[in-house]
């Protein structure tokens, strides 16, 4: 089991099987399970999933269904853990944290070796993050503010937000159950270092930071006025652009004019039903017409080189002047005592 920061028994996901086209279930047979974050299939923003299914269905003779637990990659850790049957063919959103957590936390692997996917030679350099050639990048983002620029002006600096001028201003993520809070703790590392990170952020406490479970908690927050910033990403003006909203409403802030990289990977867990039914999905979502439309509906950048954009979307995806990213090395051996030392920190205050 989890020795520290997961929950101490492995949970039963919450599966969505989104409808596909008609004659999808009456195919030959072959049935691929993906796990995914919640946002990837139903965000309050736009999501990927539904079309995916429809589009994979259309071409392929098989079914997908969609596997959403709240905890994302950690439910199929603990249930590895536990000796529990994982139920799931791959995964789709881990990231090098979670590569990094599943290996010590496991004595056997979560995930098989990628071995040869298509279109994986079109990923662009520098996005490639496990070291062990498991997961394969679908697209990228950059952690930043997104802020109501119509209700305050965001600090331009992570000290700006301990002002009391933005006391309650800032909702977030757990990252102990968040990729997006679990990036932006890191940046928050990557900025003040081991020895520094928690004084931070018992500075924000004492601020009243908002930490709430998920991204999709986060942002539906933030979009229904509880506060007027939240950690979110650097492309939100492709989500208000696509939506006719105000885009003073959605204004991006890069702390320290940095961004912190999250690439988000795809990998097939070991022992899947469907292993080269995996791959093929692998292989479908490097194409670049398909990159192109997960790019805009999951509102974030492309894995790859050749992906098909808008003409418009590099306006409004913003990049950071300096991106900062932890890699597989350096979190190895650190990363679970970060969240746990911050669990305590946390729950003390």
């Amino acid at each position: 089991m989890r020795r520290r920061s997961f929950l101490a028994t492995a949970g039963t996901a919450a599966t969505l099987s989104v409808a596909g086209c008609g004659g999808a279930s009456s195919s030959g047979g072959r049935t691929l399970v993906v796990g995914t974050y919640g946002s990837f299939i139903d965000s309050p923003s736009s999501s990927p999933g539904a079309w995916l299914k429809d589009r994979f269905e259309s071409e392929f003779d098989a079914r997908l269904v969609w596997q959403t637990p709240s905890n994302e990659v950690t439910h199929y850790i603990e249930r590895a853990a536990a000796g529990v049957d994982i139920e799931a063919d791959l995964y789709m959103g881990v990231g090098p944290d979670d590569l990094v957590l599943a290996d010590q936390e496991l004595d056997s692997a979560l995930f098989a070796p990628a071995g040869g996917v298509e279109g994986q030679d079109a990923v662009k350099d520098g996005l490639d993050f496990d070291p062990q050639g498991r997961a394969v990048p679908f697209d990228t983002g950059y952690i930043s503010l997104v802020f109501d620029g119509t209700a305050t002006t965001a600090p331009a600096t992570f000290e700006g937000l301990l002002d009391s001028e933005h006391a309650g201003d800032l909702i977030t993520q757990n990252p102990s159950s968040s990729d997006t809070g679990r990036a932006f703790m890191l940046h928050t590392i990557k900025q003040y270092g081991p020895d520094g990170y928690l004084d931070y952020w018992s500075d924000l406490q004492d601020n009243d930071v908002r930490v709430l479970g998920s991204w999709s908690d986060a942002y539906s927050a933030w979009s229904g006025g509880e506060a007027p910033m939240v950690v979110s990403y650097s492309t939100d003006q492709v989500f208000a652009d696509q939506n006719d909203a105000d885009l003073e409403e959605h204004q991006i802030r890069f702390l320290n004019d940095q961004g912190y990289a999250n690439p988000e990977g795809m990998a097939v867990f070991e022992g899947a039903d469907t292993p080269d039914l995996a791959r093929e999905f692998m292989g479908f979502l490097l194409r670049p017409d398909i990159q192109g439309e997960i790019a805009v509906r999951n509102v974030q950048f492309p894995a790859t080189e050749s992906a098909e954009l808008p003409e418009d979307y590099a306006e409004l995806a913003q990049e950071p002047p300096e991106p900062v990213t932890f890699g597989y090395d350096e979190l190895k051996g650190s990363v679970s005592g970060w969240i746990s030392d911050w669990e305590r920190q946390f729950a003390s205050n």
